[in-house]
């Protein structure tokens, strides 16, 4: 069937914001809405993946907020991957980091135009012209070096450079093929999931083509659903879903996989059918334990799946020479009594990252003395972890030799 040509579109472009730690991305977002979305997170670091949408006169202009901290790279690199543009923020008070070069490396092997951001220029010991030099020597050259990548230098405190950013989005946006079918069956990215303990797996998206509405079915290769509601990035009810858009999704089965494409079907059948969900699990894995180590196992719950992987990344750089982690369990939505049963016959701790206890759980953790660890910063649970390691790592002895004695003779003593 022929496409109408009123039902093709320009998109909004989606743009990726990424950078090291303390960098100052999502006070730019921040300033940009005018809201103060910063300073809802704890620690000051975006723990994960935040897509929101703004105006820019006429026309719109999505971003997605990414952690900068090295554990969440998984989840960067998703970011990276649904977005058309990407802009690299650096503190020019701090210059290139490893998360800034990580970045770098998501951005190109997306084959992103880059947007560099000169960030916090306002303070006195912000060095522009050595961050570019650095820059530089990642392959970002930019066009006052006489490269082809454009720079604006940027202060979300006062504002300065803003404006010129938005403009440069929307000048870039223009030059790439955003045209989308809305004819066309709806497909696009997960970009978080999570387990609501009322309303079941929520998962948010972006749609790439095509529109969605309530009702709708759709699937991705480890879960399906039919819609039940769809709200915008600021939680409001909409009845229809358009491409680029962020949306809240409830209705999946199970909790989608982040970073995994999903599509429209017929029915529930259909995309079972042309998925091919496997319900195998994946074979254990063998624990090799030396003599002398000790094996602490985690149950690990978490707010979003998406941090799931971020935090096991961050355990796994732990030093595990004398204790080895082990993760029993590891999935989104509150700590429940079947966790803490699990804790007992594994003999684990739980360890809950932005999530609550319910109250059943609480009270069988305590009967059976299980260790339960909440934690709202990554740091936080690292450093929870740790300590625990060392508490349950056995002493180590150590011969010390004081001196030497020989027996020359013996004598035996009568009764």
């Amino acid at each position: 069937m022929e496409v109408k040509k009123e039902e093709i579109i320009i998109r909004p472009p989606v743009v990726v914001v990424l950078g090291h730690v303390d960098s100052g991305k999502t006070s730019i977002l921040d300033y940009i809405k005018k809201t103060r979305v910063a300073e809802k997170e704890l620690g000051g670091i975006t723990q994960h993946v935040g897509a929101y949408q703004i105006a820019e006169g006429d026309k719109k202009i999505t971003f997605i907020d990414t952690p900068g901290h090295e554990a969440f790279s998984a989840m960067r690199s998703r970011g990276a991957k649904v977005a058309d543009i990407a802009i690299l923020v650096v503190d020019t008070t701090q210059g290139v980091q490893a998360q800034t070069k990580e970045a770098i490396f998501h951005a190109k092997a997306a084959d992103l135009p880059i947007i560099v951001a000169l960030n916090k220029v306002d303070r006195p010991e912000a060095e522009v012209e050595k961050i570019k030099r650095e820059l530089a020597k990642e392959e970002i050259l930019v066009e006052s070096l006489g490269g082809k990548i454009p720079s604006i230098e940027t202060s979300a405190r006062t504002g300065k450079g803003i404006k010129e950013l938005l403009e440069l989005i929307s000048l870039i946006a223009e030059m790439e093929d955003l045209k989308v079918d809305l004819s066309a069956s709806a497909q696009g990215v997960i970009v978080e999931s999570y387990l609501d303990s009322q309303r079941g797996p929520i998962a948010i998206l972006i749609l790439s083509q095509g529109t969605l509405k309530a009702g709708e079915t759709i699937g991705t290769p480890s879960s399906v659903g039919k819609i039940k509601s769809l709200e915008d990035f600021q939680k409001n009810p909409i009845r229809e879903a358009l491409p680029a858009q962020p949306v809240r999704v409830a209705g999946f089965e199970e909790v989608p996989k982040v970073g995994e494409n999903f599509k429209a079907f017929a029915n529930l059948e259909e995309a079972k059918n042309n998925l091919k969900i496997s319900e195998k699990k994946e074979p254990p894995k063998v624990l090799e334990i030396k003599e002398g180590q000790r094996v602490l196992n985690i149950i690990l719950k978490t707010d979003v799946l998406g941090t799931i992987e971020a935090i096991e990344e961050v355990l796994k750089e732990l030093p595990q020479e004398k204790v080895i982690l082990k993760i029993l369990k590891s999935e989104a939505g509150q700590i429940s009594e079947s966790d803490i049963k699990l804790a007992k016959g594994g003999r684990a701790i739980v360890l809950g990252f932005r999530v609550k206890t319910s109250p059943v759980a609480q009270r069988l953790a305590g009967r059976e003395r299980i260790k339960i660890m909440n934690f709202e910063v990554i740091y936080d649970l690292v450093e929870g972890v740790r300590k625990f390691m060392e508490k349950i790592m056995a002493p180590e002895q150590v011969r010390t030799e004081l001196g030497k004695m020989k027996v020359l003779v013996i004598f035996l003593s009568e009764k």
